[in-house]
């Protein structure tokens, strides 16, 4: 009885703290940014998989193996730089700003719209690259029934499984290393997108 009340303490202390961080930060809902990731979502998305539908029926068993695989790597990528940017400190490249690093101010900017930049790369990148792989695979499914005479739905399975598993464990590895080298990916990343884009 007594573990539940100090339980019950420790949750309001916790709920009241969470209160007073989100009136001192005014942590507001973007329903703005929320609308408009939904619908670029929607439209790329539509647009992937209408190519994978399209194009991906025409390719050989080890096109499409190749093309799982490098999905499935974009997928880790991406999942990695939104994890890295928004674990990164903005401390060090507000000094590289200051000293006119290249990329520095653009790594400052992914860092305030951290939640943006990982609604971006994990989620619409990775929906993305969800639907092509799944795509592959269903051609490599049934290439691999056909070839070697096994069975559709076992073969399917079987494929299913390995892809869910490589993107799984990819991204758990992927996260992990995000986390502890969150600032270098972030750089990276920021200097790559710096040579599409000036920075202001």
């Amino acid at each position: 009885m007594k573990e539940r009340e100090r339980n019950k303490i420790e949750f309001l202390n916790l709920k009241n703290l969470t209160k007073k961080r989100e009136k001192k930060e005014k942590v507001l809902v973007n329903f703005s940014w929320i609308g408009k990731i939904t619908c670029i979502a929607f439209f790329m998305s539509l647009f992937f998989s209408f190519l994978s539908e399209i194009f991906i029926p025409n390719v050989n068993v080890l096109l499409g193996i190749i093309i799982v695989f490098l999905f499935i790597a974009l997928g880790v990528l991406f999942d990695m730089i939104g994890v890295a940017v928004t674990s990164a400190e903005v401390k060090p490249f507000h000094s590289m700003s200051a000293r006119k690093v290249k990329g520095a101010k653009t790594a400052v900017k992914f860092i305030k719209n951290a939640d943006k930049v990982s609604s971006f790369c994990n989620d619409v990148i990775g929906d993305i690259c969800g639907i092509i792989s799944g795509s592959a695979g269903a051609i490599i499914a049934t290439s691999l029934s056909q070839y070697y005479h096994l069975d559709s739905l076992v073969t399917a399975l079987f494929v299913t499984a390995i892809i869910a598993a490589l993107t799984i464990g990819g991204k758990a590895l992927g996260k992990s290393v995000a986390i502890n080298k969150n600032n270098i990916i972030l750089f990276e990343f920021a200097k790559f997108v710096k040579t599409f884009k000036k920075e202001k």
